[in-house]
C-alpha cells in the first residue's frame, strides 16, 4: 500500500485532533480545567469532527493512490 505526503499530513492532523479531544475530556472531568470550561469545551467540540474529517481524508487519499 502506497502513501503520499498528503495522506501522511492528514493522518498527522487526525492524531493531533484526537490527542486534543482526549486531553479536553480529561481536563473537563477533573472539575477545574486549566483554561476554563468554555474554552476547553470549544476545543473538544472542534477537535472531534476535525479528527474524523482528517482521518476520512487520509483514508480517501491513500485509497486513491493505491
Amino acid at each position: 500500500m502506497g502513501t503520499t505526503p498528503k495522506a501522511g499530513f492528514f493522518l498527522a492532523c487526525s492524531c493531533v485532533a484526537a490527542i486534543a479531544a482526549v486531553g479536553s475530556i480529561f481536563e473537563l472531568s477533573s472539575g477545574t480545567p486549566q483554561y476554563g470550561v468554555a474554552f476547553t469545551s470549544a476545543i473538544l467540540a472542534l477537535s472531534v469532527p476535525l479528527g474524523g474529517f482528517f482521518f476520512f481524508a487520509a483514508v480517501r487519499d491513500a485509497k486513491a493512490n493505491q
